[in-house]
């Protein structure tokens, strides 16, 4: 897929960070049983990409992608690890460059105008926007509209249940990123279910 058509797979973008690997499955699980068929494993912790190559593995139906991919070595390892898409916090030209060789599906984390044009002029049309709120949010979307009305967004960074809509009722979101779905505290539980009903519940609301 690219990077639109992730965009479209749901409206919330669960962004997880793994401790153990032995719950990256059953969270994959119970987010699909709660409705959501896509997310992105950061890369902030050692056991990143044992879980994305284990989901990729083990439940295909998850498109699962990573996080903080920061350099080309990120890019490759996810690849190899069988992940289906990349986020990074930020933008450069030697990630965009080593995306399109690898032909990996690469969303850039923007903040400016100037790293819109950036991403707009290597022919990517789908961004993060991060961090979200403390970059202006709501107020700085509307702004991109105007400009680069083709341009789509994920705001991740200070989203959460109460503030998705406003991101979503935006023509330019497509979808928002978020950590409140799979809180730490509920993963190093076992309470996967409880992760299952936050899905459900934003799903319902986003409707």
């Amino acid at each position: 897929m690219n990077p639109i058509e992730l965009f479209k797979i749901s409206p919330v973008v669960p962004v997880v960070v793994l401790e153990r690997v032995e719950d990256a499955v059953p969270l994959a699980n119970a987010l699909l049983e709660g409705g959501v068929e896509i997310m992105e494993i950061t890369l902030r912790s050692d056991v990143a990409i044992e879980s994305i190559k284990a989901i990729s593995h083990l439940v295909p139906k998850m498109q699962v992608g990573a996080g903080t991919v920061i350099n080309a070595d990120d890019l490759i390892r996810v690849r190899d690890a069988g992940g289906k898409f990349c986020f990074s916090p930020g933008i450069s030209d030697a990630l965009i460059a080593s995306a399109l060789e690898l032909k990996m599906p690469f969303i850039p984390g923007v903040a400016t105008a100037s790293e819109v044009m950036m991403a707009l002029n290597a022919g990517i049309m789908a961004c993060k926007l991060f961090p979200a709120t403390a970059v202006g949010g709501v107020a700085l979307l509307k702004g991109f509209s105007g400009p680069f009305p083709q341009m789509h967004f994920c705001p991740t960074g200070g989203v959460s249940l109460e503030n998705m809509n406003d991101f979503l009722s935006l023509p330019n979101v497509d979808c928002v990123g978020g950590s409140w779905i799979v809180p730490q505290s509920l993963v190093r539980n076992g309470e996967f279910e409880k992760i299952t009903e936050l899905c459900r519940e934003a799903l319902k609301k986003a409707d």
